[in-house]
């Protein structure tokens, strides 16, 4: 009956489902929750866009993916500045001059690379062997003392001593006046929330929600002569070689009979002590105004938790260390010979993905399926 089964309405599913229809094909998409968007879901509450799984700020420096989400959605003029709040001092994030003048009391580049460099060699840091070195070299100690250490452990569950380096070298680190996070050509929040993009992506094709692919495999697969799957790639083969490990997250949401709780979307909490990673206030995201353009006289704020996974729970973020990698390697092989499947996104690849990065990666892989 269809030439795709597509298994998952997040990001990859989407545009996968979008392009394929596109060009002729006929495609079922299904998911297990009772909406579609995957993890980008945004649920109106008092007027307010809730990022019901966290804040996602959408950022590309490719166009090509930029002109594409346009298609479907009209993007506002939201920039990410996010803050950091340690024990009640407020800092800016990404780590900038603003960052290094209020911890230091510096005012001109020259002078913070040097109390960084001061700072590395005093904590004899020269080829940084995990996340901890890692951030000395970058920032140094204080602010990794204040900054990173405490909200890091927070969110991975781990000392920093035990967790890659690579993971740190995601944070942003100018000498700057700059309090944009992603330093990105393109960068906003679609008007009317991410539920509603994906939506219009999907426009003219069949979606079946509330539709758990492992109770009805067989019937499934038996719909489509191929299958995109977009959830976890160890839950395909029934956990043959082991569960991947993730890190799961826990989120406490509220409305607020006030205007405005702490004047910006997000904002990380990176004391240890502070049980949450992170607040997010879900109407700066639209400067505090409704799709219409009214001042909202209510908030939205949830907070964050971090926590280990374990089976059963929703997975969020990939743990890529090696034990994680080389376990993954073996159900990659396993996928690769997998004739009538092709494995998608954050979940089926194992591995943590922007946004603009799914869109990439799902509009090539239509194209090299088209190719053949």
């Amino acid at each position: 009956m269809y030439d795709y089964l597509i298994v998952g309405t997040g990001l990859y599913g989407a545009v996968f489902a979008e392009r394929m229809t596109t060009a002729g094909k006929k495609c079922l998409v299904i998911d297990k929750r009772p909406h579609i968007a995957g993890n980008i879901y945004t649920e109106k509450t008092e007027g307010i866009h809730v990022h019901v799984y966290g804040p996602h700020t959408f950022h590309t420096n490719d166009k090509q993916v930029w002109d594409y989400v346009n298609r479907f959605a009209q993007f506002n003029r939201y920039t990410c500045m996010t803050l950091a709040n340690y024990h009640g001092e407020m800092y800016s994030l990404p780590f900038n001059m603003y960052t290094f003048s209020k911890m230091w009391g510096v005012t001109t580049p020259e002078e913070a690379a040097a109390k960084i460099e001061e700072q590395r060699k005093a904590a004899g840091v020269t080829q940084p062997h995990n996340l901890e070195e890692q951030a000395i070299s970058l920032v140094g100690t204080d602010i990794y003392e204040k900054l990173v250490k405490g909200y890091t452990e927070k969110q991975w569950g781990r000392p920093c001593k035990e967790l890659p380096a690579f993971i740190i070298k995601r944070l942003p680190v100018r000498f700057t006046y700059d309090n944009n996070y992603f330093n990105a050509f393109y960068q906003g929040i679609p008007i009317g929330g991410y539920t509603k993009m994906v939506e219009n992506m999907l426009t003219g094709i069949e979606v079946r929600l509330n539709t758990d692919y492992f109770a009805h495999r067989a019937e499934l697969d038996a719909l489509a002569e191929h299958v995109l799957f977009t959830g976890p790639i160890d839950a395909y083969f029934d956990y043959r070689f082991g569960a991947l490990e993730y890190r799961r997250v826990r989120f406490e949401t509220e409305v607020l009979d006030m205007p405005n709780f702490q004047g910006n979307a997000v904002v990380n909490y990176t004391d240890r002590e502070t049980p949450w990673t992170r607040i997010t206030e879900h109407k700066w995201f639209q400067f505090g105004k409704d799709d219409d353009g009214n001042d909202l006289p209510k908030t939205v704020i949830s907070r964050e938790y971090s926590s280990e996974w374990k089976p059963g729970d929703e997975p969020y973020y990939p743990v890529n260390d090696e034990k994680n990698g080389t376990l993954y390697a073996q159900y990659k092989a396993l996928a690769d010979g997998e004739e009538k499947v092709v494995f998608g996104g954050r979940l089926g690849e194992y591995k943590y993905y922007d946004m603009d990065q799914v869109i990439s990666a799902a509009l090539k892989k239509v194209k090299g399926i088209q190719k053949l």
